[in-house]
């Protein structure tokens, strides 16, 4: 597995470049030719208001919708023109994505919440779950191995979210309001622990927050306002975002 010990330089390459997105929901434009880069290895925060695009973007960016204009490369490849299988696969392989509540499928335990998508993938079964305890060790929720959803607090159900996007070691996490469910200090427990292992595992971080004390904990913070890209709002998030690292 591979490390870093600081934040992506702004020289890194581009893993995923977005060009033009154009996505509308019947009248309502969600996307108004919304562009941008994320680099290998750093996190980037998306911000805006509700209703702003910043979930629509998050869902183009990681394959789970397609925009009616604009292109979304990745490795070499335009997600528009791939079929639903290979999107599929990206998303299992080289894509983790968390969302605000998590979504566990609530009767399985944690362990097998987090070996799932090594299962999907052919892993064996002992050989998941023997990876899907290691992750959740690594993220505080070894000890509600055995429990289900419903039996956890909200911040361990993040936890072990942030488990599952992350055991496959993908190439980029997207995480779409990871801590809008939860108090302040799980909040700080939950990306804590997302930044420590994005920086340790070198994996891209896509954030999407409203919440400016979240989006510090980035690299850089874009502003998406009407569905576009802010010119000049990709800068750094603050000094805060050092001073967070573990």
């Amino acid at each position: 597995m591979s490390t870093r010990d600081e934040q992506a330089s702004p020289e890194a390459p581009a893993l995923i470049s977005a060009h033009g997105l154009k996505k509308s929901y019947g009248r309502t434009e969600a996307l108004r030719g919304a562009s941008l880069d994320l680099r290998a290895g750093e996190i980037l925060s998306v911000t805006g208001t509700s209703g702003s695009g910043k979930s629509t973007l998050l869902h183009c960016l990681s394959g789970i919708v397609r925009p009616d204009e604009g292109t979304v490369v990745y490795g070499g490849e335009d997600l528009g023109g791939l079929s639903e299988d290979r999107l599929s696969r990206l998303r299992r392989d080289d894509f983790g994505v968390v969302f605000q509540f998590g979504q566990l499928i609530p009767e399985l335990t944690a362990l097998d919440n987090v070996a799932l998508p090594l299962l999907l993938a052919g892993i064996r079964r002992d050989q998941a779950g023997r990876r899907a305890g290691e992750w959740l060790e690594r993220f505080g929720v070894r000890g509600q191995a055995d429990l289900r959803p419903g039996e956890m607090s909200g911040g361990q159900s993040q936890r072990v979210a942030l488990a599952r996007a992350l055991v496959t070691e993908p190439q980029a996490v997207f995480a779409d309001e990871p801590t809008g469910a939860l108090d302040a200090l799980a909040g700080e427990q939950v990306m804590t622990a997302l930044v420590h292992t994005a920086r340790e595992t070198a994996t891209a971080v896509l954030l999407i927050t409203h919440d400016a004390q979240i989006a510090a904990y980035a690299d850089r913070e874009v502003v998406l306002r009407d569905g576009a890209v802010l010119s000049g709002s990709a800068e750094p998030a603050g000094q805060e975002a050092a001073r967070r690292e573990i």
